[in-house]
């Protein structure tokens, strides 16, 4: 395999790359509020460590060295992970790397990457992968859980191998080239936009809060339903949703904002304000 120094007697292979992408896997499982992922990125570099290092001091520097503080948005960990394998393979060709030179590449990539990865996945794809799985099963299909699986899960788990591949194979130059060519900026742009329209259009399509009250009688009875669909379409779902997501800025607890919504529910159809 050529790395981004031309090296040509790498001791990294594909099946070590490998080992690191299956090991990464559970990267989260150890998620805490002092480090983060720290431990699951050392447990992921565990088999480079074994084999670049060969004495137990030198395994036990490289452990530690990665059990500083880390997080990132996980589908991209491997990206770090390969590009961190390029960096110990230089360290244990040369005594004298600087080795603090590994936790300063990791902490400059938590930052931009956790953006992109967090716009894609968790602000896009999870979003429109749920609309369309929600709007199945909502249909009675069954298969829309599936479905919501597959489109989260096979791009995801195609950019984690993919990440740890190209990051050893272009090494400590991934992030200069990316920030020159200026993609970091246009691609959180971009999936930013596309996450706020699909959350618009699951708000119109998803949430429903309708008010079946009416005015006058016989022939000149008027609906209020119809009078706040001229103002705009899907009002009420819009203000509800506002207000749940002030309420989140407030550091209200996500289980009371649930039970105030089944409370205010419940209340409102017993009195008839709200109504299928």
């Amino acid at each position: 395999m050529t790395t981004s120094n031309n090296e040509t007697n790498s001791e990294i292979t594909k099946k070590d790359l490998r080992k690191v992408f299956w090991k990464s896997l559970p990267f989260e499982i150890s998620w805490n509020y002092v480090r983060q992922d720290h431990m699951g990125f050392a447990y992921s570099m565990t088999p480079v460590i074994e084999k670049l290092y060969k004495t137990k001091e030198d395994r036990k520097e490289a452990l530690e060295r990665h059990m500083e503080f880390f997080n990132i948005t996980v589908y991209f960990s491997t990206l770090v992970l390969g590009i961190v394998t390029a960096m110990e393979e230089k360290r244990a060709k040369d005594p004298n790397f600087d080795t603090s030179s590994i936790n300063n590449v990791k902490a400059s990539l938590m930052g931009p990457l956790s953006g992109i990865g967090d716009s894609i996945f968790l602000g896009t794809l999870r979003i429109i992968a749920a609309g369309i799985g929600a709007s199945l099963c909502m249909n009675g299909n069954p298969f829309g859980a599936i479905l919501f699986l597959l489109l989260y899960n096979i791009p995801a788990f195609a950019v984690r191998y993919i990440g740890m591949m190209k990051g050893y194979e272009l090494g400590t130059t991934l992030l200069e080239k990316i920030q020159k060519s200026g993609m970091m900026d246009k691609v959180t742009n971009m999936t930013g936009i596309v996450g706020l329209m699909t959350i618009g259009s699951m708000i119109a399509t998803m949430v429903s809060v309708k008010v079946p009250l009416t005015f006058g009688s016989g022939d000149g009875v008027t609906e209020l339903q119809g009078i706040l669909d001229s103002i705009m379409p899907c009002l009420l779902p819009v203000c509800v949703t506002a207000l749940i997501y002030w309420l989140l800025g407030k550091n209200v607890k996500t289980t009371w904002i649930l039970l105030g919504i089944i409370v205010v529910s419940i209340i409102c159809a017993f009195f008839g304000i709200l109504g299928g």
